[in-house]
């Protein structure tokens, strides 16, 4: 098991939120949005189109979705709950 996290943010933003939420796993750039149309995951925010929504998803080895979670544009995923998902699958 090995976590990523993916947004549209530049790989400079992802060091800020990186260091500001402690995390310990990479976050890859989704720059050209490919990861978030595939994902079904594009929305818009504050007028901004193309932006993806919060979310998370278990993708096992072999590339088959797991599980799937959405959140609140203001809402911190709960990494403990995903981490427990992950292990259980």
């Amino acid at each position: 098991m090995r976590p990523f996290g993916i947004s549209r943010d530049s790989a400079w933003t992802h060091i800020a939120w990186a260091q500001t939420l402690d995390l310990n796993f990479p976050l890859l750039s989704d720059w050209n949005g490919e990861a978030t149309r595939a994902f079904g995951v594009e929305g818009e925010f504050r007028g901004h189109h193309g932006v993806s929504e919060r979310s998370a998803f278990l993708v096992d080895s072999d590339g088959t979705v797991r599980g799937a979670w959405r959140y609140d544009t203001a809402e911190v995923p709960d990494f403990d709950e995903l981490l427990r998902a992950a292990q259980a699958s």
